[in-house]
């Protein structure tokens, strides 16, 4: 298990700012179509983190024209050009899959002062 840490802990990103389950993300994608390559931003509230280390994946959701949209992104994934925290959310549980019952109003975390 050591041996496999060791191999993969130089590929760990540490360009990545601390954030926390509950806050806002702007998180920007590199997409590639065709001989182009372009960055989409992608805004919306982590709501579940999993694993760890090299395989360390965010959950984040947003509201997009009436619809909830969920994607999960690898954190030390190349295609992610960066992340940064838009704003910081005041949450007591460890996953917001409750969040997918909501809407409107309801769904907004509180922000933490």
């Amino acid at each position: 298990m050591d041996y496999l840490k060791n191999l993969t802990q130089d590929q760990i990103r540490t360009d990545i700012p601390e954030y926390s389950i509950g806050d806002t993300l702007k998180i920007y994608v590199k997409i590639k179509e065709g001989s182009r390559e372009r960055i989409q931003m992608f805004e919306g509230i982590l709501i579940a983190e999993r694993h760890g280390g090299i395989q360390k994946t965010i959950t984040v959701r947003r509201i997009s024209y009436g619809i909830g949209v969920e994607r999960t992104f690898p954190v030390n994934s190349p295609n992610i050009a960066k992340i940064e925290v838009s704003r910081k959310g005041r949450v007591r549980r460890a996953k917001l899959f409750y969040l997918r019952d909501r809407v409107g109003k309801a769904a907004k975390v509180k922000e933490k002062l």
